[in-house]
């Protein structure tokens, strides 16, 4: 008997960390388990998102590292209110959509944005609310090669607002390149055939997310590019130069790959252009577009762009910098802050690094490139993606109480985002 009581202790120590650590694993996907603990047992993660976030955009030192383990991404809660059957009404309420404009100037300037998506339909939710306001118009231009669940989804939220609607045509791996730019041109078609009126069309991809309201921007544009275009370039540098006299072979970020119709010697381009190389992204007037989308010299230019590389980065600036265009900028340079992007080439001069990762030579942002981000001057930030989820809701709730703290009028109770409970997280990862 003395020798039982003498093991009990023993027994019931081992019975409860056998029970701590089958709670503990159950929790944990594979690949964690395989894991080596190297960190404590437990991280205070406070009302997440919001302690959290607060803490990542001053810069605090910890804050990246707990980052890492207080992770609750919001994309299935998005996906969940797209799937549930119900109205509209309630959609745009649980989705946290604005319904009204938030001031009589904002009402008065309407934007029209075209946004171009293949995946990450949680993400298009966020930016799309997060650019959304009931007086502006967006045309969607979902990649003909997404899958049918998708298009499916995203067809089913743009259902529920007038001003939203699909590309009536759509292109195939529409990443980069000339499908790229012609996205753009199927969208600026339907936008000027529409019944909405527009004052500026801007160019978005589903990796983007705006860092400035919507009042901000349109203040950006009436102060600094009144009726002018926006198309940040310069004359196209010699070591750009040789890729556009050839045809070539274009390969998608998915690693598709497909033939440019001409593998020959690229001819001259027409009428005598000189070729600029710039943003893929712009902000253009209505009237540019309808010159767009009916001159020679555009259409000539639209049909040399066919087989040379980057043709996005070469339309819009080249005919932008031509004198009778309207809204033209000849003698503009690399001004417009349209995107900030933080490039690998540009480490250690425009930014101090990624705190993400790099994707052919650019930043996928982490927690850590939050302060860098907002102290932007530019109007979006480009890249996110949902291995950093993060960093959206983050930036989301910033960019939303902003939006809200400069309404001009009573601002609904759905137009907030919900405060998080309060919880710890296990850190032995």
């Amino acid at each position: 008997m003395s020798q039982l009581r003498a093991t009990k202790p023993g027994l019931l120590v081992c019975t409860a960390v056998c029970i701590f650590i089958f709670i503990y694993l159950r929790n944990l996907t594979p690949e964690e388990a395989e894991e080596e603990p190297t960190h404590p047992a437990v991280v205070e993660c406070g009302f997440y998102p919001d302690e959290l976030c607060s803490a990542l955009f001053e810069g605090k030192e910890a804050a990246p590292q707990i980052a890492k383990f207080c992770r609750n991404p919001h994309g299935s809660e998005i996906l969940a209110h797209l799937h549930r059957p119900g109205n509209c009404s309630r959609i745009s309420q649980e989705l946290h959509f604005i319904t009204r404009p938030l001031s009589a100037e904002e009402g008065s300037f309407s934007l029209a944005y075209i946004v171009t998506i293949h995946k990450e339909l949680a993400m298009f939710v966020q930016l799309l609310r997060a650019v959304y306001v009931p007086q502006n118009v967006y045309c969607i231009h979902v990649d003909e090669k997404a899958p049918k669940k998708y298009k499916t989804a995203v067809q089913s939220l743009v259902n529920c607002f007038e001003n939203i609607f699909i590309s009536s045509k759509r292109e195939k791996m529409a990443y980069t390149g000339f499908r790229r730019l012609q996205a753009d041109i199927n969208c600026m078609r339907d936008l000027v055939h529409s019944k909405f009126q527009w004052n500026y069309v801007i160019n978005l991809c589903g990796q983007d997310f705006p860092i400035k309201t919507n009042k901000e921007i349109i203040h950006y544009i009436r102060s600094k590019w009144k009726d002018k275009n926006i198309t940040p370039g310069v004359i196209q540098p010699p070591s750009i130069k040789s890729k556009t006299s050839q045809g070539h072979l274009e390969f998608s970020p998915e690693g598709d790959i497909y033939v440019s119709p001409n593998a020959g010697f690229k001819v001259e381009p027409p009428h005598n252009l000189t070729i600029y190389f710039g943003s893929a992204y712009y902000v253009l007037t209505r009237k540019f577009v309808e010159f767009v989308l009916t001159d020679i010299r555009a259409k000539d230019m639209l049909q040399w762009s066919q087989d040379i590389h980057g043709p996005e980065r070469h339309y819009w600036v080249t005919l932008n910098r031509l004198k009778d265009a309207p809204g033209s900028t000849p003698n503009a340079g690399w001004e417009g802050n349209i995107r900030a992007v933080k490039w690998r080439n540009k480490e250690g001069t425009v930014h101090e690094g990624c705190k993400g990762h790099y994707v052919q030579d650019t930043c996928v942002y982490g927690p850590g490139d939050l302060p860098w981000i907002i102290q932007s001057p530019s109007l979006f930030a480009n890249q996110f993606d949902s291995t950093e989820p993060l960093v959206v809701s983050c930036l989301e709730r910033w960019h939303r109480l902003r939006v809200l703290g400069q309404a001009e009028g009573p601002v609904e109770a759905h137009w907030h985002f919900q405060r998080e409970s309060h919880f710890n997280t296990e850190l032995n990862r």
